[in-house]
């Protein structure tokens, strides 16, 4: 869908709040797969891993998935292919990974939460996950359905404190650096971020006429509105008549969703034009408790219109190049 739309810089504007999340908390569940009907209580942790992808969409490479893959080693072995996704607060690995790479299991299953749904899946260990000067040591990584379009899994938050990450999408480039605290280039419009656990790399937009709260997720295919937004904007009439769809997330779960176009997306001096994105009572919208608010999730449609993002967890800050 990139070439649905433009994205330009805006003249100069108000510059909305920014909010970045990760999400590994401890949970009480009372779940076993082996007899769901009366699950013994056990204390697992809840990962987030925020993949929607279009249920017709079945891409073998990257340039049909639109999305961004980091060359990941693990333990020393590989590279293996793992979507960058700013959406999930670990890393995950889909079983092929584990085999390979002779992964051990954890002991204790995670919780695991997509956007349409959650399950508790098993979980293997690894020493180290190297990417760049992204180091992360002792790492427990979920095993995942194979739902990435040819990736190996995801690379996610975990890590990421006081890193930067360089995304060139017109050369196809990315880089994972430690950050120093750099001012952005002449040339890049900035926004600032907040951290926040369970609540997202989160900003504040506007969609047509409707103040919005956006999450910044670079491991979702679509962008995605929860349906506070699509009824705010039906509302003013700020959106052209929908068509069906439907979202399959990590966990296997589909969900049903509209396909709408609405005339724009502003965030600070950016403008994205003529954007066609899809409406669904996402499971993930509860679970960041944006039900009742207009909000949506900001995908790789979007985000590849741009030339450079550069997420800079130092200062809390997005650097934004459009393309001219």
């Amino acid at each position: 869908m990139a070439d649905s739309f433009h994205a330009c810089r805006q003249p100069a504007a108000p510059t909305p709040a920014f909010a970045l999340w990760a999400l590994v908390v401890p949970l009480l569940s009372s779940h076993a797969l082996a007899q769901p009907s009366e699950p013994p209580p056990q204390r697992v942790e809840e990962v987030v891993v925020s993949v929607p992808e279009p249920r017709y969409v079945a891409p073998t490479t990257r340039d049909r998935i639109g999305r961004i893959w980091a060359p990941v080693l693990i333990n020393g072995k590989g590279p293996y292919r793992l979507v960058l996704d700013t959406g999930a607060s670990r890393s995950a690995v889909i079983q092929r990974v584990v085999d390979d790479a002779g992964l051990p299991l954890r002991a204790r299953p995670v919780r695991l939460r997509g956007v349409t749904g959650s399950a508790i899946v098993p979980a293997v260990l690894a020493d180290t996950l190297e990417f760049g000067e992204l180091v992360i040591e002792k790492a427990t990584l979920p095993v995942v359905a194979d739902v990435f379009g040819g990736a190996d899994g995801v690379l996610g938050g975990d890590g990421m404190k006081n890193k930067r990450i360089h995304i060139e999408f017109l050369k196809d480039r990315i880089s994972i650096v430690r950050s120093h605290g750099a001012a952005a280039p002449a040339g890049f419009s900035t926004v600032p971020f907040k951290y926040g656990v369970n609540r997202g790399l989160r900003i504040e937009v506007m969609v047509g006429p409707i103040r919005s709260t956006a999450l910044i997720d670079s491991g979702a295919q679509v962008t995605v509105g929860n349906l506070a937004l699509r009824e705010a904007l039906a509302r003013r009439r700020g959106a052209q008549d929908p068509y069906g769809d439907a979202i399959i997330g990590v966990t296997e779960d589909v969900q049903q969703a509209v396909r709408v176009r609405i005339p724009s997306i502003v965030a600070g001096d950016l403008l994205v034009k003529n954007a066609e994105i899809m409406f669904s009572d996402l499971h993930i919208f509860e679970h960041w408790q944006l039900v009742s608010k207009p909000a949506l999730i900001i995908g790789m449609d979007v985000l590849r219109a741009l030339h450079t993002v550069v997420i800079d967890y130092r200062r809390n800050e997005l650097q934004i190049k459009v393309r001219r």
